[in-house]
C-alpha cells in the first residue's frame, strides 16, 4: 500500500476538441494511483478501448497520466452533452461538452440572415414611411410657426396702438386754439381789470 502523502485524486489536467472529417475529443488526467477514465455519451456510459455504434475511444496510461480520445464518426444530435470523467480512489474531476452539431449551425446561420436582411427590409419601410411623411411633417411644422407669428405680430401691434394712443393724451394741444385760464389766473385777471376801470 502507498503511503497516504503519495495519493493524488484525479485531475482533469488538459482537454481539447476538434473538428475535421469526424469530432474528435481528448482529455487528460493526473491522478495517483493511475485514474481510470469513461465517457459518457447523453448520460449513457460509452464502451472503453473498442468502437460502439458511430462512437470510437482510444486510452493510454503512463506512470500517473491518464489520456483518453473519443471519435464520432456521425453528427452528433443538437445539445447532446459528451462527458469526460477521470476517477480513482480518491475523487473523481469530470468535464462536460455540449455537442451542437454542423446542421444546427447551419440553421443559425440562416437565422441570423434572416434576423439581418429582416433588420434592414425594416429600415428601408421605415425609411420609405418617414419620405412620405415628410411633406406633411413639413407642412403641420410650417402651421405651427405661422400661428406663432402670428400671435407674436398680434402682440407687437396692440402694443404699438396702446404705445400710439398713449402718445396722443399726452400731446400738448395746438397752438391758435382758446386758452382756457385756471381759477386762480382769472381772479387775477378780474382784479387787473378793476383797477383799469
Amino acid at each position: 500500500m502507498l503511503p497516504l502523502l503519495q495519493l493524488v485524486p484525479a485531475k482533469l489536467v488538459n482537454s481539447s476538441c476538434s473538428l475535421e472529417k469526424t469530432l474528435q475529443c481528448s482529455c487528460s488526467f493526473h491522478g495517483i494511483p493511475t485514474p481510470s477514465v469513461q465517457w459518457w455519451m447523453g448520460g449513457v456510459p460509452v464502451g472503453v478501448d473498442g468502437m460502439d455504434g458511430s462512437l470510437q475511444v482510444t486510452s493510454t496510461m503512463l506512470g500517473p497520466w491518464a489520456n483518453s480520445t473519443i471519435s464520432l464518426t456521425e453528427e452528433p444530435e443538437m445539445g447532446m452533452r459528451l462527458l469526460c470523467e477521470g476517477k480513482n480512489q480518491n475523487g473523481t474531476h469530470a468535464l462536460s461538452i455540449l455537442l451542437m452539431s454542423r446542421k444546427s449551425s447551419l440553421a443559425a446561420q440562416a437565422f441570423v440572415k434572416g434576423l439581418i436582411q429582416g433588420a434592414i427590409y425594416g429600415g428601408i419601410v421605415i425609411a420609405l414611411l418617414f419620405l412620405c411623411l415628410l411633406p406633411l411633417i413639413v407642412k403641420h411644422i410650417r402651421k405651427k410657426q405661422a400661428k406663432k407669428a402670428a400671435a407674436i405680430s398680434a402682440k407687437k401691434s396692440s402694443k404699438v396702438r396702446e404705445s400710439q394712443e398713449l402718445e396722443m393724451s399726452l400731446k400738448p394741444e395746438e397752438p391758435g386754439k382758446p386758452i382756457v385760464a385756471t381759477f386762480s389766473e382769472s381772479r387775477i385777471l378780474e382784479k387787473q381789470d378793476k383797477r383799469a376801470s
